[in-house]
C-alpha cells in the first residue's frame, strides 16, 4: 500500500501544479539527485569541485584535467530507505582521456521503484509493474587554454512509470537533452604559509524538450538546470589540503502561477502553463516569478561545502545545502569520508535534515566506487 500511495504522489508531481504554492516541480527529477557519495557528503556540490570518476553528472568539462588515463565510478543511493527497502539510484561512469587536452566520458543512471503489486480489491490477483527511469550520457571535453575547458554532453531520458489502468495505461516517456559546460582550474601560486589554487566552474544541464507519456497528453518539462560554483584550495604541503566551494543552482524552468488572477491555481492556468515552449521557458525562467526579484532569488539554492584530504589516501568532507521554504524545503547537512589505496578509493557519505519537511535522502548511508587507472597526467 505505502507503494502505491508512493507511485500516486509521484505521478501527480509530475503534473508540475500544486494548488496553492508556486513550487516549480518537473518530471525526471532523479536526473537531480546526487548519484555518488563524495559530491552528496559537501552539500551535493559538484560543479566546482575537484575532478573524480563521478563529473559526468555534475561537470564533464572537468574531465579535461583528470591525472590519470581512466576512472571508472559506481555508485549506489537507497531512497525513502526508512519507509520502503527496494527504491533506489543505481550510477555508472567512466572517462577516458583521449590526450592531455581532451577527454570523453559515458555514464548510466537507472532510477528503481522496485516491484508494485497493483489490484482493485484484496480478493483480486495483484498485477506486479516495475516502474523506472533510466539516463544514458555521453560527453567530450577539451581544454581551451592551460587553465580552462569547456564541454558538451548528450542524453537520451526514458521514464517508465507505466501503471495500468482499465486498459488505459500511461506509456513510457522518452526525450533527451543536452550539457555546456565549463572549468577553471587555476595555476598552483605560493602565498605566505601555503599555496593556493583558484577553481570555479558553470554547467548548463539537462536542456531539451519536454517529456510526454502518453499520445496526446501533458507535456511534462524537465529539470533543465543552471549551476555556477567556485572556491580556493588551500595546499599546506604535500600531505595536507583543504579544498572549500560554495555553488548556487537555479532551475530554468517557468514558475507555476495564476494566470487568470482568481486566486488559486486551477487547470486553466495549467493549460496556459503548458503552452509555454521548452526553449522558451529557459528564458522566462530568470523573470516570470509572480513577485518579481524576491522571489527570482528564492528559486535559487545554495550550498557550501570542505573537503579535507591527508596524503591523497584519507579524506573527511562536509556540507550545508538550503533552499528557500516556498521553493521546496530542501535543507540539510552532509558529512562524509574517503579512503584510497593504490587505484581505488571509496566513498560514503550521510544526510541530517534541518527542515520540518522530511528529506527522501535522511538517515542514508550513501556509498560509490572509484578506480582510476592508467598513465597520469600533470596539470601545472
Amino acid at each position: 500500500m505505502k507503494k502505491i500511495l508512493l507511485v500516486i504522489l509521484i505521478a501527480a508531481s509530475l503534473e508540475g501544479f500544486g494548488q496553492q504554492e508556486r513550487v516549480i516541480t518537473t518530471a525526471v527529477p532523479f536526473l537531480r539527485i546526487a548519484a555518488d557519495a563524495r559530491s552528496s557528503a559537501i552539500g551535493d556540490i559538484g560543479v566546482s569541485s575537484s575532478i573524480d570518476g563521478f563529473s559526468q553528472q555534475w561537470n564533464p568539462a572537468k574531465f579535461a584535467f583528470a591525472e590519470r588515463k581512466m576512472g571508472i565510478g559506481i555508485s549506489y543511493t537507497p531512497y525513502l530507505e526508512s519507509l520502503i527497502t527496494d527504491i533506489a539510484l543505481l550510477n555508472g561512469s567512466y572517462f577516458n582521456k583521449i590526450n592531455d587536452q581532451s577527454a570523453f566520458g559515458v555514464s548510466i543512471r537507472y532510477f528503481t521503484l522496485g516491484e508494485i503489486e497493483l489490484r482493485n480489491s484484496f480478493e483480486e490477483i495483484g498485477t506486479l509493474v516495475k516502474p523506472n527511469e533510466l539516463s544514458i550520457d555521453g560527453s567530450y571535453s577539451l581544454k581551451l587554454s592551460e587553465q580552462f575547458s569547456m564541454a558538451v554532453a548528450g542524453r537520451f531520458i526514458s521514464s517508465n512509470l507505466e501503471i495500468p489502468q482499465l486498459g488505459n495505461a500511461v506509456q513510457s516517456g522518452k526525450t533527451f537533452a543536452v550539457d555546456i559546460a565549463g572549468y577553471y582550474y587555476g595555476r598552483e601560486r605560493a602565498y605566505d604559509n601555503f599555496d593556493g589554487r583558484w577553481v570555479w566552474g558553470f554547467n548548463i544541464s539537462n536542456l531539451g524538450p519536454k517529456i510526454q507519456y502518453d499520445a496526446g497528453g501533458q507535456e511534462n518539462f524537465i529539470p533543465t538546470n543552471l549551476g555556477l560554483g567556485g572556491g580556493f584550495d588551500f595546499i599546506f604541503d604535500m600531505d595536507n589540503a583543504l579544498s572549500l566551494r560554495g555553488e548556487f543552482n537555479k532551475l530554468l524552468v517557468p514558475t507555476p502561477q495564476d494566470f487568470n488572477g482568481n486566486g488559486f491555481l486551477d487547470q486553466e492556468d495549467n493549460a496556459i502553463y503548458q503552452e509555454i515552449g521548452w526553449f522558451e521557458g529557459v528564458f522566462k525562467s530568470f523573470t516570470d516569478a509572480p513577485d518579481g526579484l524576491s522571489e527570482e532569488l528564492k528559486e535559487i539554492t545554495w550550498a557550501l561545502g570542505a573537503e579535507y584530504v591527508f596524503r591523497e589516501a584519507f579524506m573527511l568532507r562536509a556540507g550545508y545545502f538550503n533552499e528557500s521554504e516556498e521553493k521546496g524545503f530542501r535543507k540539510f547537512f552532509s558529512m562524509g569520508a574517503g579512503f584510497r589505496y593504490n587505484n581505488a578509493q571509496i566513498d560514503l557519505s550521510y544526510l541530517f535534515s534541518t527542515a520540518q519537511v522530511r528529506n527522501p535522502l535522511e538517515n542514508t548511508l550513501r556509498f560509490s566506487l572509484t578506480f582510476y587507472l592508467g598513465q597520469e597526467y600533470y596539470n601545472d
